[in-house]
This record gives structure tokens, sequence and C-alpha cells, in this order.
């Protein structure tokens, strides 16, 4: 679960929307999203790995 999906105990809507102080309040506290996370990083590897690939089989030819 990601914290965007928390809901407010106080008036039910997403936290991560701020609507009343109670949500404000505990969105401050949530730690922030980080840039690159593994996932990412394993999926770009592997979209370059496969752009390599591909140019060099273009270049066989």
């Amino acid at each position: 679960m990601t914290y965007d999906r928390l809901v407010c105990a106080n008036c039910a809507a997403p936290v991560a929307e701020g609507r009343c102080p109670v949500c404000r309040a505990n969105r401050e506290r949530l730690p922030q999203p980080t840039g690159v996370t593994p996932a990412m990083l394993l999926t770009l590897v592997i979209a370059l790995v496969a752009t390599m690939a591909l140019l060099a089989a273009l270049k066989g030819t």
C-alpha cells in the first residue's frame, strides 16, 4: 500500500488531498516519495539493454 491511498479517519477523504486539519497534519508527517525507485531503475536498465540489443541486431544486417 502506498501513502497516497491512506484515508483520514476524521473526514474519510484521502490524506494526500489534505481536506481537513487532521489530514494536513498527517500529510506533513508522512515521508515524501523519493526520485527513483528500485523497480523504476530495473525497468530503465532492461529498456537500455533491449535497445542496445536491437541496435546491434540492426547493425549486423
